[in-house]
């Protein structure tokens, strides 16, 4: 009598950017870390928690290097695969670049899964990488306890090009370019509870490549950029709210969400992260009157291959919206404003 193989999630304490360490503790791990002094060309560093790190060669060329692994999400290998090389891929994107090449990087329990599975988990990552249209070239694996994958990813830019989640100015707008709801859903999917039309919605957000990245970073009128992930709306907000020394406003009322987000997060589906994430910056937030724990969560959510958040000159934005949308990416909203104030997050 045959025994049936594991679920990938099962075989994870976490999945997808949920695994991420929450923001205080990341905090607390780097306090101490030496400053990157006596570096000019590295254009970008750790110090604002950037989405990866740049560096010039030249007067017209810098060279961006970011790395993102997790462990799965979903059960499905090659989905697993897909949505991690997305997601990955997501950070030059988000720095206004373009990739040129990805590195694997893969734990696996070998004893736990059978080579057919992992195969199926790398060939998902690459045909990311096909339609974004860079090789993997190379990586590193280890035996591990739990499945891990991802991928190193480095990527070209034009110095003036290159937008960072510190540009935001007071008088800015506020877009989104993906719908919110990612950990809900992956929660759901632990417990069973997801149809087969919502895990499609699913798949089809977490594998859009935020290409449309490159684009917006070649408009004089965006101003910052930065990839929603593992810390939620608010948390990744929050980063761009300290690097611009200003207040953002989140219409609430105004955010995508995935099609299912809120009647799951009132039947309870929510992540442990979640939590996490309004423990560490929620005395930088403040919510509205009456806002329930459901509505907070779903704007502390990881997301996990989330959309862009962009901010641009007001007089812009819909022109933006506009191109943003006819590029594929039918979720993408005017969601706030950047006003003059205290590096906060107020929620209207």
């Amino acid at each position: 009598m045959s025994s049936q193989p594991p679920r990938l999630t099962e075989l994870a304490h976490g999945g997808g950017c949920g695994c991420k360490l929450a923001p205080a503790v990341l905090q607390s791990l780097l306090a101490d870390q030496p400053a990157m002094r006596g570096f000019s060309q590295l254009l970008v560093g750790a110090e604002t928690a950037d989405d990866a790190a740049v560096w010039q060669v030249r007067e017209d060329l810098a060279v961006i290097a970011t790395t993102d692994f997790f462990m799965p999400m979903v059960d499905d290998p090659e989905d697993f695969g897909r949505i991690a090389a997305t997601n990955a891929i997501s950070d030059i994107y988000a720095m206004g670049g373009t990739p040129i090449m990805a590195l694997a990087i893969l734990g696996m329990p070998i004893g736990k899964l059978e080579p057919a599975v992992i195969r199926r988990i790398l060939a998902g990552g690459a045909a990311i990488c096909a339609e974004a249209g860079i090789p993997v070239a190379g990586g590193h694996s280890i035996d591990s306890p739990e499945p891990i994958y991802g991928l190193a990813v480095i990527g070209l830019v034009h110095p003036a090009q290159i937008r960072r989640n510190t540009g935001a100015r007071p008088g800015d707008a506020l877009l989104l370019t993906k719908g919110i709801g990612v950990g809900i859903y992956s929660a759901a999917i632990k417990r069973g509870a997801l149809a087969a039309d919502d895990y499609a919605d699913l798949l089809r957000s977490t594998t859009l490549l935020n290409r449309i990245g490159t684009e917006l970073a070649g408009a004089e009128a965006v101003h910052g950029m930065t990839d929603v992930t593992g810390f939620g709306l608010l948390g990744h907000a929050l980063e761009m709210a300290r690097g611009a020394g200003a207040t953002l406003v989140i219409e609430g009322a105004a955010v995508p969400l995935l099609p299912r987000a809120a009647s799951l997060a009132q039947a309870g589906f929510v992540t442990g992260a979640s939590q996490r994430n309004w423990a560490s910056y929620g005395e930088a937030v403040d919510l509205p009157a009456g806002c329930e724990d459901w509505q907070r969560a779903l704007l502390t959510d990881p997301q996990t291959s989330g959309g862009l958040l962009v901010a641009c000159a007001a007089e812009a934005a819909e022109g933006l919206l506009a191109r943003i949308a006819a590029a594929g990416y039918p979720a993408a909203r005017r969601i706030g404003s950047v006003a003059a104030g205290p590096a906060r997050i107020r929620v209207a």
